[in-house]
């Protein structure tokens, strides 16, 4: 066995010797480090890529004439993520990633950064930050990759979109982000589609088609692009599949919002403010919970208030609350599904002056509580008829 061992070491060491004498053209490559990656394909993965997070349908790379370890790919990229992989179809096989999550593609050239290649975590990704035209080397044979920044991203070609819907989807429409069900535009000619109606704080696009994640959608140019009580921050708009940038509705309320399919546009007029309702609360029982109360969150262990005697609607506590959380509900509901009497907005804070904000809201979302900054002996009024809450020091 060392014989054959030895011999096979000779022989190798012939080989090279031979093909040295044969001129530069035949030089042999020396692996030097870690073993190569052999593989005949190699793709990207991501929202900066050509085709986003489509695992069925990654960007391929090409390889070299010279080097069929050595990959390259040219073409714009988009402000997100990206990492390799060397087939298609599985989130569970291993990937090519920065040795350091977040590391930055940008207009500064990388040249043979070494690169690691495993499954599952830590699933760091490079960060493209700068969307431009780029040229990406991955050396499989050293494990390096290279960037070369070539220059800006193409203006995008508008052409017509003819569509027999436009549906929009997001927390802040109506349906959310059910895309089986989603809020459907009316239209009003050829290429104009309109939505009236109610707004949520939250995110949204659009899309020609429903039912799949996987079809091109109507994007802001950027990400977080801001709908608001003045309108939309940047009327154009993109038909793409990536990068994932979605419009940020920042202030709820009733809108009108028109798609102009022809010269991708959007536009955004804020209607006012949405008419809530408020019913009296009906409920023979009220419970608060937070790791602020003497329960904890322990639905099982929550607070119980009593009612008063003389008006239905009025509940009424007194106790030591410590610093931490706390939100109320009807019943002690053990799956925490329930709706539950919250501030209405964040950051809502209990101290000795009382409480920073007397109204609250009765939802499932967002999940918003009263902030105790200091603990001590209270009493806590809620008024379930006008909806407010009252808070002494006692």
């Amino acid at each position: 066995m060392k014989m054959t061992k030895i011999f096979s070491a000779l022989a190798a060491l012939w080989t090279m010797l031979c093909l040295t004498g044969c001129g530069e053209e035949q030089q042999p490559i020396i692996i030097d480090g870690d073993l190569p990656i052999k593989t005949s394909s190699l793709f990207m993965v991501g929202d900066a890529t050509p085709n986003g997070w489509d695992i069925g349908n990654p960007t391929p790379l090409q390889p070299s004439a010279d080097d069929a370890l050595v990959f390259s790919w040219e073409g714009s990229l988009y402000a997100g993520e990206v990492k390799l992989c060397l087939t298609t179809g599985s989130w569970d096989a291993p990937f090519i990633r920065p040795e350091n999550n977040g590391t930055e593609i940008s207009k500064t050239n990388i040249s043979n950064q070494k690169f690691i290649m495993h499954a599952g975590d830590p699933d760091n990704k490079w960060r493209v930050t700068y969307a431009a035209k780029y040229r990406l080397t991955f050396d499989l044979r050293n494990w390096t990759m290279s960037t070369e920044y070539l220059g800006e991203n193409d203006a995008p070609v508008i052409e017509p979109l003819e569509a027999e819907a436009v549906y929009m989807l997001g927390d802040a429409t109506p349906n959310g982000w059910d895309n089986n069900n989603p809020t459907q535009l009316t239209q009003k000619s050829k290429y104009i589609f309109e939505y009236e109606g109610e707004l949520k704080a939250g995110e949204m696009k659009a899309c020609l088609e429903k039912g799949s994640w996987d079809v091109p959608f109507i994007r802001p140019t950027f990400g977080d692009c801001k709908i608001g009580k003045d309108g939309v921050e940047s009327s154009e708009f993109v038909f793409t599949t990536g990068p994932d940038n979605k419009w940020k509705v920042a202030d709820a309320g009733n809108y009108r919002l028109t798609l102009d399919l022809e010269h991708w546009t959007i536009q955004a007029e804020y209607l006012g403010a949405v008419e809530v309702k408020k019913d009296p609360i009906e409920t023979e029982t009220l419970f608060i919970i937070g790791d602020a109360t003497p329960g904890g969150w322990s639905m099982d262990n929550a607070t119980a208030f009593s009612r008063d005697a003389n008006d239905k609607y009025v509940f009424t506590w007194e106790g030591e609350l410590v610093t931490g959380d706390m939100k109320a509900c009807l019943v002690q509901d053990g799956t925490f599904s329930c709706p539950f009497l919250r501030p209405s907005s964040a950051e809502v804070d209990i101290t000795a002056a009382g409480v920073s904000a007397t109204d609250f809201v009765f939802t499932t979302a967002p999940d918003d509580k009263w902030h105790v900054k200091e603990a001590g002996k209270y009493r806590l009024t809620f008024n379930l008829k006008a909806w407010t809450i009252a808070v002494e020091k006692i």
